[in-house]
């Protein structure tokens, strides 16, 4: 119970900061050597400068015509994981330092200081609230001293940051302040009921920010009964969750709305709540891409619905002399393995003769080798030293219909299918394939 009342009661700190200059530290120095900034915006992002990290230091200055707001910090690759977020209000020069283990803190910057400040106490206070509830305590006294110690927090705060942009997150964060002792029961019942009441969803600062998103996605997926739950009656109160989210958003602009249901989806796969992101895509995304003419994001559900775990294997096709070979029609085997290689790729022709040798007397696994190639001489050469395999030459190589199908953009590539050709796991290389069947 203390994971998911924690995650349901408190909001992870959204980094935050920028301005006229953001120099600063990253450690371990040898790990970071460019650091690249972006204004936020509604559902998207600019870029705006970047910098050098030399030796650790960085400086980077922000042009003079840039607005105030929230800046996104990305230090490494893929970008879309390795950043942080910060407020630029246009008037101070802020000064960070940044280590690998405990993320970044603010040496100078009223705004981010403000703001991180206030978010480490909010959770330190929404802490002891839960601590009060997982050790069964009842003292009415002692919950009212917690409760007024989250509600002095909250107003002071509020006070003095008027007048900043920090104020806006402060005051869209404000957390249920009961009026007297609850019950465990009543009390996440009341914050269930409470959670969006401080929320401006047209508020621009707050959109062109992670902050609404990071509070939606929080409730979504956090806001649950206390007892244990099955994973269909947990994806049932989530999507009825999904439901509210879209009840009180439902004024907002299309492309910002997609963005919040977007993330929502992302997070829902990438926990594999398969059918929750079926629910989101179908009652939701799909209608808002097309809204708003982004087919894109159509495209990348699609793709990744179709390579899911627990998806049917694209169809592949192939002649055996003048048969007509099809996946789907394989049978007798308890695993099948999709192989998506080259003739002239050095890895493959490493890994696929000794992933040949292991399982050529193996009955219950059988393998597709798809060969992607722009001729077919050298393919018919190396192919023919693996005879167990079953050969599928897909010409085109990346442009192929084969390597479009399975989103393939590095061989060797691998897919193992259970008896019923759903996808079960995608190994990185020939011996976790075999470890993989081992354990399987």
């Amino acid at each position: 119970m203390k994971n998911a009342l924690f995650s349901f009661f408190i909001l992870a700190t959204i980094g935050l900061q920028a301005q006229h200059s953001i120099s600063g530290t990253f450690m371990p120095a040898k790990d970071y050597k460019w650091l690249i900034a972006y204004h936020l915006k509604p559902g998207t992002q600019n870029y705006v400068a970047d910098t050098a990290v030399q030796n650790g230091v960085f400086s980077l200055k922000i042009p003079e015509n840039s607005l105030p707001g929230t800046y996104r910090l990305v230090y490494a690759v893929p970008q879309d994981e390795f950043y942080f977020d910060i407020i630029y209000n246009g008037k101070e020069d802020i000064s960070l330092a940044f280590d690998t283990t405990n993320g970044v803190s603010f040496i100078a910057s009223e705004e981010n200081l403000s703001y991180n400040s206030y978010i480490k106490k909010i959770n330190s206070i929404e802490q002891q609230v839960i601590k009060f509830y997982e050790e069964g305590k009842t003292d009415e006294q002692m919950f009212e001293n917690i409760i007024g110690q989250l509600k002095e927090t909250q107003t002071s705060f509020d006070t003095k940051t008027d007048g900043l942009i920090a104020h806006q997150f402060i005051s869209a964060n404000n957390p249920y302040i009961p009026t007297g002792y609850e019950s465990i029961h009543n009390y996440v019942k009341h914050k269930k009921q409470n959670y969006f009441n401080s929320l401006d969803f047209k508020n621009p600062i707050l959109q062109a920010s992670s902050f609404l998103t990071d509070k939606i996605a929080n409730y979504v997926f956090t806001a649950l009964p206390l007892e244990p739950l099955t994973q269909q009656q947990t994806e049932n109160f989530i999507q009825n969750n999904i439901r509210k989210v879209y009840y009180f958003i439902n004024g907002v602009e299309p492309t910002f709305k997609l963005h919040i249901f977007y993330t929502i989806w992302a997070q829902a796969a990438a926990s594999t709540f398969n059918k929750t992101s079926d629910f989101i895509y179908y009652n939701y995304l799909k209608a808002l891409a097309n809204e708003t003419i982004n087919q894109d994001i159509i495209a990348k559900i699609e793709l990744h619905n179709r390579l899911r775990f627990g998806a049917t294997a694209p169809e592949i096709t192939w002649k055996d002399g003048d048969a007509v070979q099809k996946l789907s029609e394989m049978e007798d085997a308890k695993n099948y393995a999709l192989i998506f290689w080259s003739s002239g790729c050095s890895h493959c022709l490493r890994e696929l003769p000794a992933l040949h040798s292991k399982l050529k007397n193996n009955e219950s696994v059988r393998v597709v080798a798809i060969g992607l190639e722009d001729e077919d001489i050298t393919w018919k050469q190396e192919s023919s030293r693996m005879p167990h395999f079953e050969h599928v030459i897909a010409l085109g190589k990346w442009e192929s219909e084969y390597a479009k199908l399975y989103d393939i953009h590095q061989t060797p590539s691998y897919f193992i299918l259970d008896k019923d050709k759903r996808i079960i796991a995608k190994p990185e290389d020939d011996i976790a394939v075999i470890k993989f069947l081992e354990r399987n």
